[in-house]
């Protein structure tokens, strides 16, 4: 079974968001991000605030799209055709995180991958054990 592990957000103040997660749900910064954007991390999800304007944003405040970690990466992309999504493109920033993107029903963009600060899979797989 997938775990999610990513949400991307947009905001207008990306700062502001930020504080709002650190202080109000006591989650961690785990990066900033040359680009703008900030992790947070809770040390099982990861909650990138992105800048609202900027490369590929639509201007549009809110949930831009979210992440799933899996077991196996090939049956997943299988799976996710088979439901009617397609590949769009992937990612890989040196390490930190990469992701495969896939486009769903409606637009709805998912990544598949690994994020900074992070659980991985294998760990919520023995939590349930």
């Amino acid at each position: 079974m997938a775990k999610i592990r990513h949400i991307a957000y947009r905001a207008a103040d990306t700062e502001a968001m930020a504080r709002f997660f650190v202080e109000a749900f006591e989650m961690e910064i785990a990066q900033n991000r040359p680009n703008g954007a900030i992790d947070l991390t809770d040390g099982t999800l990861n909650i990138t605030i992105l800048p609202a304007n900027g490369p590929g944003a639509s201007g549009n405040i809110g949930i831009d799209h979210m992440g799933f970690t899996v077991a196996d990466e090939a049956e997943t992309q299988r799976m996710v055709e088979a439901a009617g999504g397609h590949e769009s493109n992937a990612v890989n920033l040196g390490g930190a995180f990469y992701e495969k993107k896939f486009v769903g029903p409606e637009g709805i963009v998912v990544d598949v991958g690994h994020w900074v600060a992070t659980a991985p899979i294998d760990e919520a797989a023995a939590a349930h054990a």
